[in-house]
């Protein structure tokens, strides 16, 4: 499983993880758990709790055998900095993506203590990682404060699926910025207000912003564009190391 990926912000997935279990509100409507649910039994998915913390030892090495540079999101079908995940086997990743010089590698995560616990003892991920935490509502910003402690060439916010108005954001540090409704059938909506508040702001502090979808139970007839374009922003590595600067200087 994984490899081409119709993630807007990404190229391809790699799975050497897969499951999780619920923290916050945001997980509510997991798609991952639903893909999971449907593959029971099929692509090592275990059949009776198909969504339960799974290692894949046997896809470690994909990375290694695509020769074209991607763009890889780590983990979509789980989270890396879960408790369960051994930190054995987080360094085990670390060693195939330091093993990758030409592929982007993309951590997303909810798990914001452990990410830090993780990056102090790495000290800097390597300059091909990209680390993220998602923020889906006011009672996460502590997950952005961590994250800005995390010493990494990219530091991003997903705010998917967004679920309220955010306010005010403290962006220092940050290099990205995603936003996106929740898809499927169950989807809470998302204000437009919502999703042009973070623009805004993003705007104002140079940060790249990502608008990926409004979601809803028909994301494809939802579609993508935000006040008629659509914002596909992505930050460069010369943009991020001005701004991880600044963050040095200005703490």
């Amino acid at each position: 499983m994984g490899e081409q990926s119709k993630i807007e912000w990404t190229e391809a997935t790699w799975n050497p993880v897969t499951g999780c279990s619920k923290l916050s509100r945001g997980c509510l409507n997991c798609y991952a758990e639903r893909m999971a649910k449907r593959f029971a039994g099929r692509y090592g998915y275990p059949k009776d709790n198909p969504f339960q913390v799974t290692l894949h030892p046997d896809r470690l090495p994909k990375p290694l055998r695509w020769t074209k540079p991607h763009m890889i999101f780590v983990c979509s079908m789980g989270d890396l900095f879960h408790e369960n995940v051994p930190e054995y086997y987080i360094f085990e990743i670390l060693n195939v993506i330091r093993e990758c010089p030409s592929h982007t590698f993309q951590i997303l995560t909810k798990r914001e203590e452990r990410m830090l616990e993780i990056s102090k003892k790495i000290g800097h991920w390597p300059e091909n990682v990209w680390i993220g935490v998602t923020v889906e509502g006011k009672e996460c910003m502590r997950r952005i404060d961590c994250l800005r402690e995390v010493n990494a060439s990219v530091r991003f916010m997903s705010c998917e699926p967004l679920l309220e108005n955010l306010g005010k954001i403290r962006l220092e540090g940050l290099n990205w910025v995603i936003v996106g409704g929740e898809s499927g059938f169950k989807a809470r909506s998302m204000s437009p207000e919502w999703a042009t508040s973070i623009r805004d702001q993003c705007l104002r502090e140079n940060i790249p912003y990502f608008f990926k979808q409004w979601g809803g139970r028909n994301k494809k007839k939802a579609g993508r564009s935000l006040e008629g374009r659509e914002w596909n922003q992505m930050p460069t590595l010369s943009a991020s190391k001005a701004i991880n600067r600044q963050l040095v200087l200005n703490p």
